[in-house]
This record gives C-alpha cells, structure tokens and sequence, in this order.
C-alpha cells in the first residue's frame, strides 16, 4: 500500500539554539502515522539536532493537547466555544479593572514566544488593559546577564560575537553552563577550539560533562561565583596581564576596581569559594596570557542574589584583558530559554517597550506611542519582576491574571506560596498546549498552538534574527497566541490597534517600533530571513548587513565607553546552619526542558528521566544514611519537595543538587530561596540551605494518598 508523505520545515522549540529541522509525516491508511526527523543546514549548529530537537514532534502531536476553550464550572472543565470564552474573559477583566483599576489585571508571559505574540502581549498590556503589571519567567533565566550586559557595554545582546569565532579562540571560560547537556549542538565548537589549541576552563560545582572536557575545573561553592571572578581578576592585575592601552581608550572606572580587587587576600578567596589558590591562579593566567578569549556565563553564576554583579566581575575580566571587540574574543550569555533573547527585548518585560525602549524614558514612550496610535500619557508606567507580580497577586492588589506560554507555579521560587496567591485570584486565564500544574488551577484555558503550528520569528543566543515554519494545520481550535490577544482585544473595544491577520504583518509593526532602538529590527524582513537564513540584529538599515560582531569600535553608553564595575563580593544569600547544614542548587537534565511541560509529554524523553531526582556525593549520603535510589525529602525554611537520590561523586560534598523539570512533590521550587537580586529581581534559585532525609512509613502514606 503506497504511503502518503508530508514534511514540514520548521526549528526545535526548546533551547537558545533554535536548530533547524525536517519533519516528515508518511500516512498509510491501515495503520497510524510514522515520522522521521531530518535536521536541516544552519548557521548555528549546522544541521545537527538533539534528543530533544529529535523528539520535540511528539508533544505537538500528544493525545494530550487542549483542543478547546475549557471553563471551570463547579470546580470541573467543560468545554465551551471561542466566542463564548472571549466574552467570559472581556466580561470578567472588564469587571475586574472597573471596580480595582487597570493594574488589578496582571499579565504573565513566556521566553518561548514568537517575537510576534511577544510583542503583541506587551502591547496588549499597555493599549487594550492599560495596566504596568506584565512581566515573564525570561526573568529567571537571563536578567542578570542582561542587566549586566547594559550596565557594562550600554546594550544587552546573548553573544557579542558569533558563534563561529569560538574555534578560533585560545582560551574559554565556561562559568555556570553546561552546554553539553543544555545546548548540545553548540558543543562542536567547543571540541573544535579544543582540537585547535584552545584550553577550556569550567566554573561548576558539579563535574558535568561539559567539565569533563575541561582543562582546568574550578569546582566553585554555589553562590561564591562573585568572589571567584574577583580572585581570577586580583591574579590578572598582580601578574600584569592586563590590556593598559585598551583600559586606558576604551573603558572607564577601572581605578576603583583596581584598588577594591588589590585589597583582597587570594587565600581568603579560596576559602570562601572553596577552590584552591593554585587553581585559581592557573585559571587566571591562562585567560590573561592568552591572545584571545572568550567568558561564557549561563544561570550558575546568574541566579543568585548577587547575579548581576557576579556576571559583571567576570566582564571586569574580559575588560581588563581587552578580550573584547575583535575576532576570537568576547563574551557570551548563553540564553536558556528559545526566545529568551528575543522575548525580552519587544515590550514583555515590566520596565520595556518594543526595540529595548524603556517605559519610562519620554522619548521612547512617544516614539513608540506614534507608532501604535495612541497618546504617549495613556501608557501606563513600569510594572514589577515576575516574582513580585506573584507577590502583588498574594496579597490581591493584582486580581486577574492572564498566563500565556508560562508554568508559574512551577517554575517561581518558593512555589507553595506562589500557589498559594494563585488560589486567591478573582480570575485565572492560562493559554496553554497542556493542562499544565498552573493551567489546572485556572478558570478559563485557551488552547494553544505548537511549534509545527505557529509561524514566527525568534532570537537565538547570537543575536540571530531566524524564521520557523508553520505550515502544519493546528489540531481542534487551537489558535495562535497573538490571534488570542488580537480578538480579546476586539472585545474590549480596542480591535483597531490589533489588525492582524498574519505574523508578517505584526512583524513589520515591529520592525516599525523598534526602529532607533537599542535592538534596532528594523532592516529585518521576512524575505531577507528566508534569503539569508537570519540575520543579527542591531540591523537599522534594510539594504545593509546585521552586526555580527558588537563593539569593535565603540560600546553603546554615550561616551563610547563599556563601564567597570566595583563588584564587593560577600558571604551567599542563604548559609548552611546546623538545622540546614547543606546546598542545594539546581539545573537542567539533557532530556527535560523547563518545567517538563512539554518534554514530560514525550515518551521518548519521558522514559529517559521519569523522576525526579537528587545528587549527593556518597560520604555525603553515608552521613545521612541514604543509599543510592532511596526517596528522600529535601526541606527548607520554606518548603520541601520528594525526589530520589542518585549518589555521585560528581558533586561537592557540601552541595546536593536537583533538576527543576517536575512540579507537585517533587518540585525543587517548593524550597527554594525567593530572595532577589537589587539589580535585575533574579531570585536566589541556586543556593538554598537545606536538610535532608529518607523517607518513614507516614510519609510514605501520605505520598500514596496524595497520588492517589
């Protein structure tokens, strides 16, 4: 019986790579589907795909998936029509924003989105609702990277170069990532630079397989990233390996960093951070001595209190060396999430507007308010962080909330309280591909495309502006994010500020909004995507090329200058105490994304990690009497979550860790630290004092009642 084939083009959904691939649906009429997936030619991994990447198709085509509004009613979903969803949504906020004002309705959005609904989110917040109170979990995963990034060079992008220079480079700093099993299609670059010469230096508390390779692994106490960059820094200037010619044309404020650095004891240091002096030496002069270098960070350097400082010492780094602005050197923000890049830079975090804009500089407010149509004094003003939204919703100031391509309840610090206020809420909305752990806890449910659905454009870790395909027809009444919020805002009387009927006609309203800006889109089109397989942004000019290299001659303050920073190191944001006497920090697994939304819905990655778990080196576990693939609870000051233990001696002693892809009892989240960054409000994910234990017959009881 011949088979009927059908292939869509499209990229993986998951990380900041945004591979491109072929999936391939042959039909026969006896039996179900079948499909292969190809990965296809681009500039970033080259065609090559993951298990992740190889897997991604089979959440889109789930039996799982919402395939029509649901409406809790007596504490149960029925399904109900568009129309009427709309209408019950309009009708509630309508209410809710009568009766509270504007800002009782929040809206919560999401790193995976398009950078069409993303920017439609954001205006949908300030034109159609009024309100300041919309943010997104991109705040957890790459704000202290980008603060950082704005307050040294005068601009935020993922890579200050492309990837292609990592090969060419001589010496690599890997400082809180691990690519290897959270990007690893990028990893070719890294054994390709390594194969050339190039020594590899790994910051982790953890012997990763991205530590594996490395030359020399400082094996860093979670939450001391800070100190450790100070003492690589201290070692650069005693042993003069600075650049003083690039110091002296290009940057400012190295005088205070000079003399904070130069007090600092290197033994003092080590003991704070737990690695050796000699090792800290070694590491420093290897990236002092080297011609060219690059400094990588990701979230273990990134998610603690002191995130944005700890990502600003190690710029110190790349600045006092001048490794920065040619072939070979720079620095590297390596983005979690698919459109983490993109999805902060279009209006979806409280304080921006479209292009990086700020909200509350004049200017940008006209300039943007000319091109929606509106007068700049109806803009509301700037809202609050992802976890303060949670905070406001806790205590009712914020009513309503609209959740879209987001697991809140997962994915926050100190979950039971984020649940908590969740519970409070006049009114829920969760657009969504799942009934995710937050979408169960939602009055209203809007069914949300997949990847092999929704045409648009993302932003990869380069800065890489790349189209993916959405030729697949979305299965039951699954709609478009944007197409949501679009007749939403019809509803409120606002459809004439939403005219959309495609993702190319939001995007050119983009390019529009974002012209002049620090993420300046404008000279992006679709058609120059499709001819040139994506193009870098900034990119002012239509005619011209984007910038593949940041800062070659000048940084973007206004005096062309990129800005030491005196960063004072200090103790972590929680201590061990006898009550909690050890670390707990967390991360991702090679097979899971996220909260596991999506890849707990794929069998194949399903069945590689189907729960939880926690690492603990072995005299760590004898001390406490554990064996290897016990149930244990790990508790907090604010909660506590059951995994099982997985003894290795990867690990610190001091330090247990546990993956963040599972929500209800085996939520690292129930117990992890809120605490927020001054800076950029990242919370304290990666260090939490913690205790731990196996499991007695009462809890184990009340785990199989709570299941059942």
């Amino acid at each position: 019986m011949q088979a009927m084939q059908a292939s869509f083009d499209t990229q993986c959904p998951f990380c900041s790579v945004q591979c491109k691939m072929r999936v391939i649906e042959e039909k026969q009429t006896d039996r179900r589907p079948t499909y292969r997936i190809e990965g296809l030619p681009n500039a970033a991994s080259e065609g090559r795909l993951c298990v992740k990447g190889i897997n991604a198709y089979q959440h889109a085509l789930s039996r799982e998936r919402l395939l029509k509004p649901l409406l809790k009613t007596d504490g149960a979903f029925r399904e109900i029509s568009w129309d009427e969803a709309l209408n019950v949504m309009a009708d509630r906020f309508s209410v809710i924003r009568t009766e509270s004002g504007p800002d009782a309705v929040g809206l919560y959005g999401g790193g995976s989105l398009t950078n069409e609904s993303a920017y439609v989110l954001g205006k949908f917040a300030r034109v159609a609702l009024g309100t300041r109170y919309i943010d997104y979990n991109g705040r957890f995963c790459m704000s202290a990277a980008a603060s950082a990034g704005v307050k040294t060079f005068g601009l935020d992008r993922g890579l200050t170069n492309p990837l292609t220079e990592v090969t060419q480079t001589e010496c690599i700093v890997l400082a809180g990532t691990n690519i290897a099993e959270c990007q690893p299609t990028l990893m070719p670059y890294f054994t390709k630079a390594k194969e050339n010469g190039a020594r590899i230096i790994v910051i982790d508390p953890r012997t990763t397989k991205t530590a594996e390779m490395a030359d020399i692994h400082l094996k860093v106490k979670p939450g001391t990233d800070l100190a450790l960059a100070n003492g690589l820094l201290k070692v650069v200037i005693e042993e003069k390996l600075t650049n003083p010619s690039f110091i002296a044309t290009r940057t400012s404020g190295f005088e205070n960093v000079l003399s904070y650095v130069s007090s600092l004891e290197l033994a003092e240091v080590a003991a704070l951070t737990g690695v050796d002096e000699d090792d800290i030496r070694r590491a420093a002069r290897a990236f002092g001595k080297a011609a060219t270098g690059m400094i990588f960070t990701a979230r273990g350097v990134e998610q603690h209190r002191d995130g944005h400082m700890a990502v600003r010492a190690f710029l110190n780094l790349v600045l006092a060396t001048g490794k920065i602005g040619k072939p070979g050197c720079g620095y590297g923000a390596v983005t979690g999430q698919g459109n983490g890049q993109g999805g902060r830079e279009h209006g979806q975090k409280a304080d921006q507007l479209p292009g990086y804009r700020l909200i509350e500089n004049p200017a940008d407010r006209a300039y943007v308010a000319s091109v929606w149509g509106v007068d700049p004094a109806e803009l509301p003003g700037k809202g609050v962080s992802a976890y303060e939204m949670m905070e406001l919703v806790h205590k009712r100031d914020i009513r309503a909330l609209l959740v879209m391509s987001s697991n809140p309840v997962v994915s926050n610090p100190n979950a039971d309280f984020v649940a908590e206020g969740l519970r409070r809420l006049d009114f829920l909305v969760v657009a969504d591909m799942f009934l995710s752990e937050t979408a169960l806890m939602a009055d209203l449910v809007l069914p949300a495309t997949a990847f092999l659905e929704n045409e648009g454009t993302l932003t990869n870790l380069e800065g890489r502006v790349l189209l993916r395909g959405g030729d697949r027809p979305a299965p039951g009444e699954a709609r478009h994010d944007w197409r949501m919020l679009a007749e939403l805002a019809a509803r409120l009387g606002k459809g004439a500020y939403f005219p959309y009927s495609t993702a190319e006609q939001i995007f050119e309203e983009l390019r529009l909004a974002s012209k002049g800006g620090a993420a300046d889109y404008y000279g992006i089109t679709y058609e120059r995507i499709r001819n040139e397989g994506g193009v870098y942004w900034p990119c002012p000019d239509p005619e011209g090329p984007g910038t593949a290299r940041m800062f070659e001659r000048k940084f973007a303050h206004p005096d062309g200058k990129a800005a030491f920073a005196k960063a004072v190191h200090g103790a972590p944001g929680e201590a061990e105490d006898e009550a909690y006497p050890l670390v707990m920090t967390n991360g991702r697994m090679l097979s899971h994304y996220l909260t596991g939304v999506q890849t707990r819905r794929s069998p194949t990655l399903l069945a590689k990690e189907l729960e939880n778990v926690m690492e603990i080196h072995p005299r760590t576990a004898e001390r406490y009497r554990i064996g290897d693939g016990e149930l244990v609870r790990v508790a907090s000051r604010r909660g506590s979550m059951i995994v099982r233990s997985r003894l290795t001696t990867d690990i610190r002693e001091d330090t247990v860790f546990v993956p963040m892809h599972w929500g209800g009892v085996q939520n690292v989240n129930n117990a992890t630290n809120p605490l927020l960054d001054p800076f950029c409000k990242m919370p304290d994910f990666k260090t939490s004092a913690v205790r731990i234990r196996t499991l007695n017959a009462a809890d184990l009881a009340a785990l199989s009642e709570a299941e059942g």
